[in-house]
């Protein structure tokens, strides 16, 4: 039986339109020689999505967990966050910052904490050395090697808040503007 039920699953995720699952982020449009100016767009594209999914959940909805054992849609944004100060505090070369326990909230917090260090950042100095702290220690690596980590996370668990708002019948912020745009 379960058997059957993921197999009619696959069928119908398969004959879903692909235009339902495509986004408007630009990406193509964003890439460019520059290194700086690729990692500060890729950034604002992200940065646009998280701030425009959190916006689109009702805050009485921010406590929502599609099964106990994971993170509630708020805790979610709250980690995001989290990890923004600790990634972009880094990228900027100072001592790993830590904005509060975003996690633990369930508000509808500012994105904003690594606008600046992603602002900052310059052909001239994105390959600057940095060192990430971890459990081991530090690891050296580059500026612009930290912030671009910090935005494959944070696309990362935009799909996880894409499947938030979906459960509750939201449609996600980016698949809503590809759609407009298509109309």
């Amino acid at each position: 039986m379960r058997r059957a039920v993921t197999i009619a699953a696959l069928i119908a995720c398969a004959a879903a339109p692909a235009a339902a699952q495509t986004s408007d982020g630009g990406a193509d449009r964003a890439l460019s020689p520059s290194m700086a100016a690729s990692v500060k767009a890729m950034h604002g594209i992200i940065r646009r999505n998280l701030a425009e999914a959190a916006a689109a959940m009702p805050e009485g909805d921010f406590a929502f967990k599609p099964t106990p054992q994971v993170r509630s849609f708020g805790e979610l944004v709250g980690h995001v966050i989290n990890a923004n100060f600790y990634f972009c505090s880094q990228a900027r070369g100072e001592k790993p910052a830590f904005g509060g326990d975003f996690e633990k909230t369930a508000g509808k917090a500012a994105l904003a904490y690594c606008d600046a260090a992603y602002d900052a950042t310059t052909d001239a100095n994105v390959g600057q050395a940095v060192t990430v702290q971890g459990r081991g220690g530090g690891t050296p690596t580059t500026r612009g090697l930290v912030l671009m980590f910090n935005t494959t996370h944070n696309n990362e668990h935009y799909g996880n808040l894409i499947v938030y708002l979906r459960l509750k019948g939201i449609v996600p912020p980016s698949t809503a503007r590809a759609q407009a745009q298509a109309r």
